[in-house]
């Protein structure tokens, strides 16, 4: 495993993803989290009732500032009350029945530390689907489903709010963010990179590109073939967030159509978003893991899998807003390659 030290100049972000579930058994009621260029800073939910700080950094930082592990605090339990009013609100005024209900806001700001750039959003989604946005440009709400136009003229009507907003995301948010970063550079600021396997179910399955324990989490992977890259019969997944801090991704292509002695044509390629060299892996039958013929998990299935399970088992789609709030809660997905692979 190669660690460097990335001193390109990139976009750094500040997110806080909130989730309030009603009716989705064994998920918690509200759960909140905050990152810092996809490195979660801490996590609070309704069953532990606290803010958890998590990088080593981010602990020293409360120790020195515990008024700022107070203001987490206050506002994890206020955003609990927020959100369940709220989405008894949605409920009364939709008219929608006692099933599962999922409210959900991703907000923050992104700054870009060569240009002094900054920008700021603040979006809910509401049963998986887009609810309301907040155009800073214009200080607006908007709202792409006809469900949310009442809630978007009550808020664009409170003008006073609408300016504290601005004032949050352009000034105060910009500020909280270079803050984090300045504290957690060291830590920020290095790479690791990953670890790439070529996995198939079955030998007529699609063949996927697994990169994990990669970090930081801006990257990108593609297949290649005779060096350019291709996106016919390719479809890639999301970034997700492993247990110890790192990431993984995967991209898949189906090779149905490719004959055996054209298979070394193609390169899986993974980069970091402006840093060092690219990882490439050949397509190559020999280096393909494989658990054909095995039906068993990996004895540890994770968070992740499971809690996606659960929405999806309560109608949600699991692609949706579910990654704002899931890839935050102990989180690797669960990989159906990893038990009793070709070694």
């Amino acid at each position: 495993l190669k660690v460097k030290v990335c001193l390109c100049a990139v976009k750094h972000s500040l997110r806080y993803f909130l989730t309030a579930t009603y009716g989705v058994h064994d998920f918690p009621e509200f759960v909140g989290a905050a990152t810092v260029d996809e490195v979660q800073l801490g996590y609070c939910d309704s069953n532990i009732k606290t803010v958890k700080p998590k990088p080593d950094w981010m602990r020293k930082l409360i120790e020195k500032n515990p008024e700022h592990m107070e203001w987490y605090s206050q506002r994890c339990l206020g955003y609990q009350y927020y959100f369940r009013v709220n989405i008894d609100f949605l409920k009364q005024r939709l008219n929608l029945t006692e099933g599962p209900h999922i409210l959900q806001r991703m907000n923050g700001c992104e700054w870009d530390d060569e240009t002094g750039e900054v920008t700021g959003f603040n979006q809910y989604g509401f049963n998986g689907e887009d609810f309301l946005a907040l155009d800073l440009k214009t200080l607006t709400w908007t709202a792409p489903k006809s469900q949310a136009v009442l809630t978007k003229l009550l808020w664009n009507d409170d003008k006073a709010t609408l300016k504290h907003l601005k004032n949050y995301y352009i000034y105060i948010c910009p500020d909280l963010l270079k803050n984090y970063i300045r504290h957690g550079k060291s830590f920020l600021q290095q790479t690791e990179n990953p670890s790439i396997s070529l996995l198939q179910k079955t030998p007529s399955s699609v063949v996927s590109c697994h990169a994990t324990g990669f970090f930081p989490g801006r990257a990108e992977m593609f297949w290649t073939k005779d060096g350019e890259e291709i996106h016919e019969d390719v479809e890639k997944g999301e970034i997700l967030l492993n247990n110890d801090g790192t990431f993984q991704m995967s991209v898949e292509l189906n090779v149905s159509s490719v004959p055996p002695d054209g298979w070394r044509r193609y390169d899986c390629v993974f980069q970091f978003s402006g840093v060092g060299d690219d990882i490439k892996i050949t397509l190559d039958k020999s280096l393909i893991r494989t658990n054909w013929g095995k039906t068993h998990r990996c004895d540890g299935t994770t968070s992740l899998g499971q809690q996606t399970e659960i929405f999806e088992q309560h109608g949600f789609p699991s692609k949706t807003y579910f990654f704002w709030a899931l890839p935050h809660i102990n989180m690797t997905l669960y990989n159906p390659f990893c038990t009793n692979m070709a070694k």
